[in-house]
């Protein structure tokens, strides 16, 4: 990871600031990352010692114009599926438009990375977006109180963020199902660490009990297509006649292992995935699943970022999209045979 070098370059610590200024670390870290938590005499009085001592970071614009040519962080679990290529889209937008600079990071899935990069980068940019984060939610409370930080598709007590109503959307895929005559439904499951997975394990749940269905839960997958093909051969084992997978990376993945193992789709197994990625509609058979607005979630976030850094309210909200049921050629009814 490559942190821009106007905040990189450090020869003095934010506690030295701190102490020279006569106030607490935290003061200088917030005057620093976001000027507008701070009162004017004090921000001009910390970025005044700092850049006497010879911060580099501190050389932020004036109070006049704080809000320019700064510097967001775009978080994403992995680059491989196309939803998060939509979130950068919509994120990539608007920060473009409100002339900050953009920094993109992708953890690899790996929970100590992202865990590891957020708290360095708390430090070193003036916003964060981090979106289907894997770290719990202390850890993210954490670093939004050193620099303002809004989510994507997780809420909590004390952030402040964009969710995808997807579970709804899954919720209707299962009533959907039923109403074709399946009554026991499998759901391969995502990362273990996904808050998203355990929303959407609860809305089918949930949903299959109000219409008096059976869900199978098959496995944890990371969202690439050779983990779709392996899913496909569980699923098989279920004796399932329809499964919802977490995305369509999965879902896409397992029609052609299907295809390889002689199941038919739908009339053997209705398959739905979820997301609505690029290529879901062009998957053979076309892919029924839930169109998720990648890209409007990736705007709204930057927005609410931006929002905050205009303001002093900083109560956490949380802003909902919704989210629908698309039905394709890869879902039909029941085969009683």
């Amino acid at each position: 990871m490559v942190i821009p070098g106007r905040r990189v370059q450090r020869r003095v610590t934010l506690t030295e600031i701190a102490e020279a200024c006569g106030v607490a670390p935290s003061t200088v870290s917030r005057a620093l990352s976001n000027p507008n938590r701070v009162s004017t005499v004090m921000y001009e009085r910390i970025t005044s010692k700092a850049q006497e001592m010879g911060y580099t970071s501190a050389l932020l614009p004036s109070a006049d114009n704080r809000l320019a040519r700064g510097t967001i962080a775009l978080v994403l679990p992995n680059l491989t599926n196309p939803f998060n290529l939509d979130v950068i889209r919509g994120a990539q937008a608007q920060i473009r438009a409100a002339s900050y600079l953009h920094l993109l990071v992708s953890t690899e899935e790996s929970l100590p990375m992202e865990a590891q990069w957020m708290r360095e980068m708390a430090r070193t940019v003036d916003g964060i977006v981090v979106s289907s984060p894997r770290i719990d939610d202390e850890a993210l409370r954490a670093v939004s109180q050193v620099a303002p930080t809004v989510v994507v598709n997780r809420a909590a007590p004390g952030l402040s963020g964009v969710v995808i109503d997807t579970p709804a959307g899954l919720g209707q895929a299962v009533h959907y199902l039923n109403s074709l005559g399946h009554t026991r439904i499998a759901y391969v499951r995502g990362p273990h660490a996904s808050w998203t997975d355990r929303t959407r394990f609860e809305a089918i749940t949930a949903a299959a009990h109000e219409s008096d269905v059976e869900i199978v839960a098959v496995g944890r997958y990371q969202p690439t297509l050779s983990n779709g093909a392996a899913a496909a051969d569980a699923v098989v084992l279920t004796r399932a006649t329809a499964c919802i997978f977490f995305n369509d990376v999965l879902a896409i993945g397992a029609l052609d292992r299907f295809h390889q193992l002689g199941v038919a789709i739908p009339d053997d197994l209705s398959v739905v995935g979820c997301d609505d990625i690029f290529g879901a509609s062009f998957s053979h058979p076309p892919l029924t699943t839930v169109t998720s607005p990648g890209e409007s979630a990736g705007r709204a976030a930057v927005d609410m970022l931006i929002g905050r850094f205009a303001t002093r309210d900083r109560s956490d909200r949380i802003d909902h999209i919704s989210a629908h049921l698309t039905v394709r050629a890869s879902t039909g009814p029941r085969n009683n045979d």
